[in-house]
């Protein structure tokens, strides 16, 4: 797998476009690196950018954009809401795939080094990076902010892990480190006082609020520091601020760990601090990326809490979750530009045969072209068999007089969403399969070492090539399990829908298990095509009679 991380630097300037532009571009003019998403706010001042790429990709792109910040950024001249120390105040790398944080961290101390001795800019190392725990907070590096510095940089406590203990009066300084994937989500209130959206703010957070006597003083320690109430959601970071761009005051929270408390959980959370303090949350927005998870989850608890069935299509879930929250209320929530799976996809979308219409997929298959075939014309049965089994499964779930059963059919549903969404990427799998044979028979055989590694090739090629047909067959052998059960129990008025689906399953398997068999036809490994032969010839056994039985069961 390759490795991936993602970087989110904070930039103290939200309102003169220009100014990011310059940064960004250096971002985008690095190779193996993708701009995913600018969120600037006038009121804070203040510019989220999120970009990926490679790690040593993404340390050079970050440099490059630390670099551009100091030139067009004047911290003398900088006012904003949000808290902010330097021209890039913040500057995370997060691990996404194939690394991991211990090897994040590296490459985040990497990034400080080089900032601090290239640039001459103070940096302080956070979270994960940090060298010392209590610089593991953000809050706490960036205290005092910007206005504070000059004094608290030469304090001997305060000395930078990184450049020299000097105030820069233009850059300010820096807080670089290594995170697990933040949300940052603001809650609209319905209300202009800063001072009850900091006190929904305090009810709610890890942090809490100090604790005051009767006299109206904070409580104090043996150890001589305040004492806090700790708030309801772990995880969590907020604070209350005005925004006059939308004219209401917001709860800002940052969630650090969403397995911990998810975006759902905290919505309703901050909600129910509201409603006692006689206030309400209209909405909510996101600032920068979420990562898909957080909405299917939020769709799905939603859907609960409404006893109807969680096996819905992605894109519903997604849907429900926007609305659920209000993600949409001060301004248009487009998944394609807010889901970070979404906007990678967008960046790097290639054709896809399961993106084309019903009709172009049947003239693509109708074509000269040997591919799209009979392999991913199979899988597509094999969606077309989970989806019927899910139809069916979702209308029993909202048939008048069985709402005690609507848990039963939305774990059906959920069972056939999960097929279907294993056979829609065979479909294409299916053809890249083939062509990967087409390309390793197109390779040079001039010399011994060509033709071994053609030879070899070929052989992986072939082997892969009879694999995705297998997968096939037991994803679609998968949902006789769905329609049987619907078939049984479900809605006796979508009995024949069950029963369409069953043909569909059978045509999937079958229409699989040729694929199976002429491929491993040209498979040199003997005891890898034995295996297989043997596995598919079984599934395709099995099919056969359940297609019978299942049929046997329709009584009309």
């Amino acid at each position: 797998m390759n490795q991936i991380i993602e970087c989110v630097p904070n930039f103290s300037e939200g309102r003169d476009m220009q100014v990011i532009k310059q940064i960004t571009d250096e971002i985008e003019r690095v190779e193996n690196v993708t701009l995913l998403d600018v969120d600037a706010g006038a009121t804070t001042n203040r510019t989220v950018v999120t970009f990926v790429g490679t790690p040593a990709d993404v340390v050079t792109a970050a440099f490059a954009a630390f670099k551009k910040a100091a030139e067009v950024i004047d911290m003398r001249k900088h006012h904003g809401a949000h808290p902010r120390i330097g021209a890039v105040d913040v500057c995370p790398l997060i691990p996404i795939s194939g690394i991991t944080m211990e090897e994040t961290v590296e490459y985040a101390r990497e990034l400080g080094l080089r900032v601090g001795k290239e640039l001459g800019i103070p940096v302080y190392m956070y979270e994960y990076a940090a060298f010392s725990e209590s610089r593991r907070n953000l809050a706490y590096c960036r205290s005092g902010e910007y206005e504070g510095l000059a004094e608290k940089i030469v304090r001997s406590e305060w000395k930078p892990d990184f450049g020299k203990a000097e105030f820069n009066a233009v850059s300010g300084a820096s807080v670089v480190g290594a995170r697990d994937f933040l949300v940052a989500i603001n809650y609209n209130l319905n209300t202009t006082s800063v001072r009850r959206a900091n006190a929904v703010a305090f009810d709610v957070r890890e942090k809490g609020r100090q604790l005051r006597g009767e006299n109206g003083g904070a409580v104090i320690d043996e150890n001589g520091n305040a004492m806090m109430a700790p708030g309801t959601l772990k995880a969590t970071k907020a604070i209350g601020w005005y925004i006059e761009e939308y004219g209401i005051a917001q709860v800002s929270m940052n969630i650090t760990n969403i397995n911990i408390t998810p975006v759902h959980v905290a919505f309703d959370e901050v909600c129910r601090a509201a409603q006692e303090r006689g206030m309400r949350i209209t909405g909510s927005e996101i600032v920068g990326l979420i990562p898909k998870q957080c909405l299917i989850q939020a769709g799905k608890y939603y859907l609960a809490k409404q006893r109807r069935s969680v096996g819905v299509c992605e894109k519903e879930l997604v849907k429900i979750a926007i609305k659920s929250m209000g993600l949409d209320d001060v301004r248009d929530f487009i998944p394609e530009e807010k889901v970070i799976e979404y906007v990678i996809d967008k960046k790097h979308k290639s054709r896809r045969l399961v993106d084309l219409s019903c009709e172009t997929f049947a003239d693509e298959t109708s074509s000269e072209s040997p591919a799209p075939g009979g392999g991913s014309v199979s899988a597509y049965s094999g969606v077309l068999a989970a989806s019927l089994g899910e139809m069916v499964a979702n209308l029993s779930a909202q048939k008048k007089g069985w709402e005690d059963r609507w848990k039963e059919f939305s774990e059906w549903a959920e069972k056939g969403q999960t097929l279907k969404t294993e056979l829609l990427e065979l479909v294409d799998e299916d053809t890249r399969a083939f062509n990967c044979i087409m390309d390793a028979f197109a390779l040079p055989k001039k010399t011994e070492e060509e033709k071994k590694i053609r030879a070899q090739r070929i052989e992986e090629s072939t082997l892969y090539a009879a694999e995705v047909p297998l997968r096939t067959m037991r994803a679609a052998f998968g949902t006789f399990e769905i329609l049987r059960a619907m078939i049984k129990t479900g809605n006796p008025s979508s009995i024949t829908d069950a029963g369409v689906g069953t043909l569909c399953a059978r045509t999937a398997v079958l229409g699989a298990h040729l694929n199976v068999k002429v491929n491993l036809s040209s498979l040199k490994d003997e005891n890898a095509r034995t295996v297989m032969l043997a596995e598919a010839e079984e599934i395709a056994k099995q099919t056969v009679a359940a297609e019978q039985e299942l049929l046997s069961m329709i009584k009309l």
